[in-house]
Parts: C-alpha cells; structure tokens; sequence
C-alpha cells in the first residue's frame, strides 16, 4: 500500500469551500476573514490533519513566531528572586495560547546590550518583553529605533525618543499603603529600604514612602533612607547602615520581600524583636512572606498578571498592528496584605 498523502493548503482550500488565498489569511492570522470562513478554515485543518509549513510561512510573512523576553540583571539573579519566576509564568501563558515560542535572554554590561541588541533587531524575533530596566539600559529606545515591537514591564525612567507600550504597577499607591499601615500601628521614626535609585520601580516606592510620611507630618531626615537592590543581602547590608545612623529607629519599610528578609536576619542579630521593637512591612507577597518568623506582612503585587499583559499587549498589539499602533500604558493595582510582622 503506498504511503498517505501529506495534506496540503489546496486540500485545506477544497474541504472548506474556500480560495487557498482565504486558508493562508486564516493560518497566517489575517483580521480580513470573516468569522464563519475562520472557523470552516479550521475545522478543515483540523480533519485534515494539515501542518503548516513554518519555514514557507516565514519566507512569506518574515515572521518568526518568536518572542524575546529579556531580564536586564546577572543571570544569578533571575533564577534568586521571585518577581521573574512569575513574569515567565505570565508571558509564557499567554504566548502559549497565541502559538509563540519564548526566547529568554539576560543581559547586564555594556557589551551583553550590543550584542543583545544586535541579534534581537535582526529579524530573529517579531518582539520583545523588556524587565527591571536600569536608567544606563539602551535596548528600550535601540530596538524601538530600530522598528522591533517592545514592550516595556515598568514605566520608562526617561522619555524615551521613540513611543514605546509599557506595564506597570502601581509602586506609588503600594508603597504609601505599607507605609501607612506603619503609621496606623504607632510607629514614628519610620526607615525606608529602597529600592535602587536607577530604577522605575525603587523610585516609585521611595516616593510612595515619603508621600505617606508627609500625609501624616512626619520627618524624612537622609539617614532614615538607605538604597538596597533588591536582594537578601542589599537587605541586611542596608539595614545594618540603619541601625548604625538610627538606632531609635521603631519601623522599616523594605521595598522587596526579598530585601524584607535580609532587614529581619539583620535585626535578629542585632537583637531587635518583630514587630515589638521594629515592625516590618515588605513589598512583593512572595510565597516565602507567609513562612518568615513572624509572618511578613507586605504589599501583593500581581507579577503573573503583569507578565501575562505585557505578552498580550505585544502579541495583540504592538505585533499585530505595527508601528500604527498607538503606545498603551497599563497600571496594575496592588493590595496590601496584612499578618504579623507590621
């Protein structure tokens, strides 16, 4: 018996009652095919049993059917600190169902962004998902130069020169309910661990901080605020130049769980109780803040959430329509959530 017939786009074309033109809009995506033909051209593939051929269709539309996402810290970092396991699970969600691979880069020096931006600016991807920007990074306005879709997952620290869609949290908002949780339970010489001063994000928060602090009349003297980088170790170093420059200090604000961390070690040692002495509020709910001794009380933010709408916004957007497509900022709500740390 001779082997079966692979099916082709003609065949798609006939068991649909449809011109091939029709069957390789629909494969290809088209918004120009009427919903009924859409879901004729699919039922047909799917008796069928068609594949299309990606290295034709590529030819045809110079589309890759990848994605970028691309984490601008040391790769140590990516694999440490929560926020970006649940950035992956949202784009990777997202892209999943849109039929899109994830190609997952990290780049920290000068020379990781050249040849980065090099390899992502020639047609190797049809866009990129851009996290935890700093102020030096020069892959934002490079690849939007450059005509690559992007998007950004934070606000862009400076106006860049080309108009870029971005996804945000509301850093300011969630960082004035932590600290004002602080200044509902009686503290007043409040600390701050900020984030770093080269980011979105540990801007943000410090402004969301002083915002609360100014609400209520209280003080905001230099030595109350000490820049960490998001890590357990930033943590516990800052919060140990805290101690040294405000030991009457009574509260502390860390902008990360993670940093969260570090500050409860640090005042372990320096036998401080929490929240007796120093309540603590952090910034992220990671699953460990439910399991530190005592529990973390911190701001939720919805990292999965925030992936997942940067994905869509490029795939639905920034991809689909262009460089016509106008630039679209989204702002995600945080919560507080309160237990017994602060």
């Amino acid at each position: 018996m001779g082997e079966e017939r692979r099916p082709t786009l003609e065949m798609v074309a006939r068991r649909a009652g449809v011109g091939r033109g029709t069957v390789s809009r629909v494969i290809n995506g088209s918004s120009r095919v009427s919903p009924d033909t859409r879901e004729a051209v699919r039922a047909a593939i799917a008796e069928l049993g068609y594949v299309p051929n990606r290295a034709a269709r590529a030819l045809v539309t110079r589309r890759t059917d990848t994605v970028a996402l691309v984490v601008s810290e040391p790769e140590a970092r990516l694999f440490d600190q929560p926020f970006f396991a649940g950035i992956v699970r949202g784009v990777s969600a997202v892209l999943t169902d849109r039929g899109l691979q994830l190609l997952l880069a990290t780049a920290r020096t000068g020379g990781d962004h050249e040849r980065l931006g090099d390899y992502l600016s020639g047609g190797h991807v049809d866009g990129v998902l851009l996290v935890s920007l700093h102020t030096d990074d020069p892959l934002p306005d490079r690849l939007a130069g450059a005509g690559v879709p992007v998007v950004l997952g934070g606000r862009p620290l400076y106006p860049p020169r080309h108009p870029v869609h971005y996804v945000d949290i509301d850093n300011v908002g969630g960082a004035a309910s932590a600290t004002r949780r602080l200044i509902g339970a009686g503290r007043r010489r409040i600390a701050t661990v900020a984030g770093p001063a080269d980011m979105a994000a540990g801007q943000d928060r410090l402004r969301g901080h002083r915002e609360a602090l100014a609400e209520a009349g209280l003080p905001d003297p230099p030595e109350l605020t000490v820049h960490g980088d998001f890590s357990h170790e930033g943590g516990a170093r800052a919060m140990r130049e805290l101690l040294e420059a405000a030991p009457d200090l009574d509260a502390v604000f860390a902008a990360s769980d993670d940093m969260a961390l570090g500050v409860l070690r640090t005042l372990r040692e320096a036998g401080r109780r929490v929240p007796e002495d120093v309540a603590l509020v952090g910034y992220d709910d990671t699953a460990a803040a439910a399991h530190t001794d005592p529990p973390l009380t911190t701001v939720h933010q919805p990292t999965e959430r925030m992936g997942g709408e940067m994905a869509r916004l490029l795939a639905d957007t920034a991809i689909a329509e262009g460089p016509d497509a106008k630039p679209q900022a989204v702002v995600l709500d945080t919560r507080l959530v309160v237990r017994a740390s602060g």
